[in-house]
């Protein structure tokens, strides 16, 4: 069974300007899941520890634009080594940037072998998948376009519809991983990652699976980068996330996973996520920020929690002077008492679709060590999240931390871990 969800339909956010909006998506309780396993690859670190340790370090991953063919002035947050992975023999129709950057993120913190152990346990078919992406294997689709030549025809080699698919990704996870099971590929651009957890425990709920893999890639490629480049959101310098003198992002590439089950006891739970649709435009959020103030306040209902037991907020921050400002809007509404946050996309560059199994992962880290990661290059934070916003490392005792993650379309997500209590 394999699907794509795209970009969701229009609700009735745009029309909604007091409190009473969110009694619209007023839901119950859920379930906790245990969290098992996690691991994420981007350019500030492969694996978890390498991760922290440029969190704890402040040491960002972001470089210089070389990327060949781009001649924008920019900064990337580019993942080194992918070009020497070969894929095993029997894998090596999946092969392109992407499922190479997968399968690198696949192979960090053991957890391969994690996934492995679980579909021995639950078995291949009772095991979901559900990753999110954005560009899926856009790049290798770029490749074949510049060798059709004079006579503008597509060379045999490129002929692989598995590659050239939005579920080249899925299929080729499925695959390696030897899985049977529900299979979705999510694609509501910057909130796909974050929005599987949902996805995943959905499926769980009704029966459909015992256990989820979740997560997402997305990788570098010209189509994304001349794309944000045309609206004017791309920064020619390292991206300060809520600065008053921010002047744009920068693009990232990512893998992360992370498995969600029942039964099994772990430290750390899921125990909430909201998510909203105010497609209010396509490249732009709802001005007053309603759309994000209402899927955090569903991620607090399902979680059955209170604004202020919230410790900790990873902002979505993605340094753009709209989405940060809009975005402090929502914060400051629904949080009146200030709560610690903090923007970790000057580590990592905005990795779109992977961006939020990728501060999900940075989310549960810092609430594993208790110790938030003070927003990376902000200098002069913007003064209504002054009270919110540390802007070094800061030690500090967690049990529930959240991760926002609001994508084009108005398409937004939030999500909500827990220490088991």
């Amino acid at each position: 069974m394999r699907r794509t969800v795209v970009n969701g339909a229009r609700d009735q956010t745009d029309n909604i300007h007091n409190d009473s909006s969110l009694t619209r998506l007023a839901t119950h309780p859920m379930q906790p899941l245990n969290l098992t396993a996690y691991t994420a690859t981007c350019a500030a670190g492969q694996g978890k520890q390498a991760l922290w340790q440029s969190l704890l370090q402040r040491r960002s991953g972001l470089s210089r634009n070389d990327l060949a063919d781009c001649l924008l002035d920019t900064y990337i947050g580019r993942v080194s080594g992918i070009e020497q992975v070969r894929l095993p023999e029997h894998l090596a129709a999946w092969d392109c940037h992407n499922n190479r950057l997968a399968w690198l993120g696949l192979n960090q913190d053991g957890f391969l072998e994690q996934a492995q152990a679980l579909r021995e346990r639950y078995g291949a078919a009772r095991v979901a998948l559900v990753l999110g992406t954005s560009t899926a294997s856009m790049a290798s689709t770029e490749d074949a376009y510049r060798l059709r030549g004079d006579a503008e025809e597509l060379p045999p080699t490129t002929h692989n519809p598995r590659v050239h698919s939005p579920h080249s990704l899925v299929g080729f996870v499925a695959d390696y991983l030897q899985l049977t099971g529900p299979q979705l590929t999510v694609a509501t651009a910057c909130s796909s990652s974050a929005r599987v957890f949902g996805s995943a425990e959905r499926m769980i709920r009704l029966g459909l699976a015992d256990a989820a893999i979740v997560g997402g890639v997305d990788s570098l490629c010209l189509s994304v980068m001349y794309g944000f480049h045309v609206l004017e959101l791309m920064s020619s310098q390292p991206c300060r996330p809520f600065d008053q003198a921010r002047s744009g992002l920068n693009i990232g590439e990512a893998a992360g996973f992370a498995i969600l089950e029942r039964g099994a006891a772990s430290e750390i739970q899921f125990t909430g996520y909201g998510e909203s649709s105010d497609a209010h435009h396509m490249a732009t959020p709802h001005p007053e920020g309603l759309g994000a103030r209402n899927a955090m306040h569903a991620a607090l209902q399902r979680a059955a929690l209170q604004p202020e037991a919230i410790d900790y907020v990873n902002l979505h921050g993605t340094a753009t002077r709209m989405n940060d400002q809009v975005e402090a809007k929502a914060i400051t509404a629904l949080f009146s008492q200030p709560v610690a946050c903090s923007a970790t996309k000057g580590w990592t560059g905005h990795t779109l679709g992977a961006a939020g199994i990728v501060e999900a992962v940075i989310s549960v880290l810092s609430l594993e060590n208790d110790l938030i990661p003070g927003t990376l290059n902000c200098e002069q934070v913007e003064t209504v999240m002054a009270d919110y916003l540390p802007l070094t490392n800061m030690q500090k005792t967690m049990q529930h931390v959240m991760s926002n993650s609001f994508g084009f379309g108005g398409n937004n997500c939030s999500l909500i871990f827990a220490r088991r209590s």
